[in-house]
């Protein structure tokens, strides 16, 4: 069980290797990949999304997810999720050992549909068996809601939307759920009106938030989900990522910069600053060979 010490200790979420590789438009060896995440798993990051089971079609950078999975080395207290969109990609995952999962859905139809090919409901109904089958193989589910704080195709979101979404999640069986600023539109205000009406109705401390640096509003936004109670916040090494299907949407918040605030403010996160920023410039290079006009990496 990944377990917080106290009050002032976060969990920092890796999402580089699968939010930020699915977002590259280069090729990066399977190798470089494996490497990529037992240098964040040696760096003191707990839990780190590996990669995703989509269809290879749809996200080829990604394709390698099973062999990804078969080679890394899984040190003892690291939670390796990987993202299933449908019953197919969970078998897939299990077939790869995976012990841990995230299922996605959207806070509005319009984004569910470019992202995942289906409706909100329809979302839930891919859910229904692969948590039905995770509940007997006891394997972790995380949920995702993508842009809970604005779409890029419908605008606004109403914070009762995503507790709505929210709310099904857990009661589905999902033991944490993340709430995603998709295109990073999210200012302090709106975090806090969310996380205000969140905290009326389900456990804040099995909420996790994960925003991008768009508008370098992150860490701004991190502040208020600490002054709230929200001990887990999802990051990625060198601010990679993005979303395919989100257009505009540019990096997520970079680990080396969360980790950085966070020390400066006496909040334990266990992950040592510098290890994430070698991990981050080995895979530079490799990003930089495949790419001709590579994306930056945040330092």
């Amino acid at each position: 069980m990944i377990r917080r010490a106290d009050k002032r200790s976060v969990l920092v979420v890796e999402v580089g290797p699968r939010d930020g590789l699915q977002n590259e438009p280069g090729t990066i060896p399977t190798e470089v990949k494996v490497q990529f995440v037992n240098d964040l798993s040696a760096a003191g990051l707990r839990v780190i999304e590996t990669t995703s089971f989509v269809n290879p079609k749809a996200v080829p950078q990604l394709a390698d997810a099973g062999d990804v999975m078969r080679q890394i080395d899984r040190r003892p207290g690291v939670r390796y999720p990987v993202l299933v969109p449908n019953l197919k990609g969970f078998e897939r995952a299990i077939d790869a050992n995976a012990t841990a999962i995230a299922l996605f859905t959207a806070a509005t139809e319009v984004f569910a549909s470019a992202n995942v090919g289906t409706s909100i409901a329809g979302t839930f109904d891919r859910f229904a068996p692969i948590l039905e089958r995770a509940r007997t193989m006891d394997i972790w589910v995380r949920g995702y809601i993508s842009v809970a704080f604005g779409c890029p195709y419908a605008g606004e979101v109403s914070p009762t939307t995503v507790a709505d979404l929210a709310s099904r999640l857990f009661e589905l069986g999902c033991s944490e759920v993340a709430i995603a600023d998709t295109i990073g539109v999210a200012t302090p205000d709106d975090v806090d009106r969310l996380l205000r009406v969140l905290a009326a109705t389900m456990p804040i401390s099995q909420i996790a938030l994960h925003f991008h640096d768009t508008h370098g509003q992150a860490l701004r936004n991190v502040e208020v989900g600490l002054s709230h109670g929200i001990h887990i916040f999802d990051a990625a090494a060198g601010g990679l990522g993005g979303c395919p299907f989100a257009p505009g949407a540019p990096g997520n918040l970079a680990t080396e910069t969360l980790v950085q605030y966070l020390d400066e403010r006496g909040v334990s996160t266990g992950v040592c600053h510098d290890a994430v920023a070698a991990a981050t410039a080995t895979l530079r290079a490799h990003l930089t060979a495949s790419d001709r006009n590579p994306r930056r990496l945040h330092p």
